[in-house]
């Protein structure tokens, strides 16, 4: 053990002595680490901003839907229906953080201020308080007053500009109630949020009484009940056992199938209306997300290709590098081998060094990457049509997850390690008198 200590200490030594030797190498692993790590978390962050935006969008993890058909429009969910969905949730002990409920009116809702109209695709009623842990996450430009109470609404900042509207100014919402008539309604103007995603450009949040009100339905009626799960990855599994559980409580013909996509969605939604009352289906992320899962998908390509790239980059620079270093230091080892030190001693002596060197430049690769990400922020995408799904706060950012900055080590050092091998055990294994001589490893 203390032979062991010993060759350690020896190799932190040559590390310090050679440390220019070593320069270019440090660079090139700190360099490709960082674009790495800058790859990866921006993926991260990118799909996480994309998963919330739907996430809070649609109020849940599993969303389940009511589609009405003796309405003008579709979205509804009666006493009896929520009792049902409300008791399965219970019985499937799925593990809910969360359950809310909202009212939906979309596409024909319009905001007028000071004769200036504008229309809104999604006209959302919510209960403020249940929902509060979604509203803390939206980025304000001003406003989000704790109790809106029911005369409050929150716009979106585009709209706001359109409107000419502020803070505190006082608008009307205009949409159709459940007989197809005109219904308004004044409201103060308590947040503005800034989001100009397709989620969130034209929406409006008011209390789900007051939309309930306009609509006319009852009370505690409402258009979806959405189920925040503690653990997101096991939304497949707790639709499924609750949509088990659901199709016992309720008729068999009001009850969807369990889609998997938006077009088995659409299929099922507009097609032949074969039900009469409400059919409720059940719905995860993915089935909302799936034209934007496949681009998603096409972007994991795009980063597995660059980063077994920058892992061949690592891999060349190390094995050329190394080898480079070896040949310099021949005779150093061979005065090594014959003061006593043996194959297996210079082994780990060369090791040492370029764990240590490989973990301080992975080390400077995460922090290089946080100024990669930091520079990507005040980059501005608005070139793109649609990109700001994938923003946060209309910025460019990264998330850096521990399972992932651990992979990438653990995957950047053993291509260093495999790098590093075959070079070094050629060199302790050399004989005494070519190490003395020289000659090329």
């Amino acid at each position: 053990m203390e032979k062991i200590n010993m060759l350690i200490k020896l190799g932190i030594k040559y590390l310090q002595r050679y440390k220019r030797r070593f320069g270019f190498l440090f660079a090139a692993l700190a360099f490709c680490f960082a674009i790495v790590t800058f790859i990866t978390s921006t993926k991260d962050r990118m799909y996480d901003n994309v998963y919330y935006s739907a996430q809070s969008h649609y109020a849940g993890d599993i969303v389940a839907v009511g589609y009405n058909s003796n309405m003008s429009f579709t979205h509804h969910l009666g006493a009896e229906e929520i009792k049902a969905i409300y008791d399965a949730a219970n019985l499937a002990q799925i593990n809910s953080q969360h359950i809310v409920k909202r009212t939906f009116f979309g596409n024909t809702g319009v905001v007028y201020f000071n004769g200036i109209p504008v229309t809104q695709k999604y006209i959302i009623g919510c209960d403020w308080e249940n929902e509060k842990f979604l509203f803390d996450r939206m980025y304000f430009t001003s406003g989000k007053n704790e109790s809106l109470g029911d005369d409050g609404i929150f716009i979106s900042s585009p709209v706001a500009d359109q409107l000419g509207a502020a803070l505190g100014d006082s608008v009307t919402l205009e949409v159709d109630n459940k007989l197809g008539q005109k219904n308004t309604r004044q409201f103060i103007i308590r947040g503005i949020v800034q989001d100009s995603s397709i989620f969130g450009y034209y929406k409006v949040y008011i209390s789900r009484l007051s939309l309930n009100n306009l609509l006319l339905f009852e009370d505690d009626d409402c258009s979806t009940i959405g189920i925040f799960l503690k653990k997101p990855s096991t939304a497949q599994k707790a639709r499924s056992q609750l949509h088990m559980i659901l199709s016992g409580k309720i008729q068999r013909e009001l009850l969807g199938p369990l889609v998997q996509n938006r077009e088995e969605m659409n299929r099922e939604i507009y097609g032949a209306w074969t039900w009469n009352g409400t059919k409720i289906l059940l719905y995860t992320m993915p089935v909302y997300l799936s034209e934007i899962s496949q681009l998603m998908d096409a972007m994991d390509y795009i980063t597995y290709l660059l980063y077994g790239i920058m892992l061949f980059i690592i891999f060349i620079s190390a094995s050329v590098t190394y080898k480079l270093i070896l040949h310099e230091r021949a005779k150093e080892m061979g005065i090594m081998r014959a003061i006593g030190f043996f194959a297996n001693d210079l082994r780990t002596v060369l090791w040492t060094e370029v764990l240590i060197l490989g973990v301080i430049s992975l080390f400077t690769g995460i922090m290089l990457s946080a100024v990669i990400s930091l520079v990507c922020s005040f980059i501005s995408f608005d070139w793109i049509p649609g990109f700001e799904i994938f923003l946060r706060n209309g910025k460019l950012t990264a998330l850096y997850l521990s399972g992932t900055i651990l992979q990438n080590m653990i995957l950047t050092l053993l291509v260093l390690c495999a790098a590093v091998y075959f070079p070094s055990s050629r060199a302790s294994d050399k004989n005494l008198p070519s190490l003395l001589a020289g000659e090329p490893l």
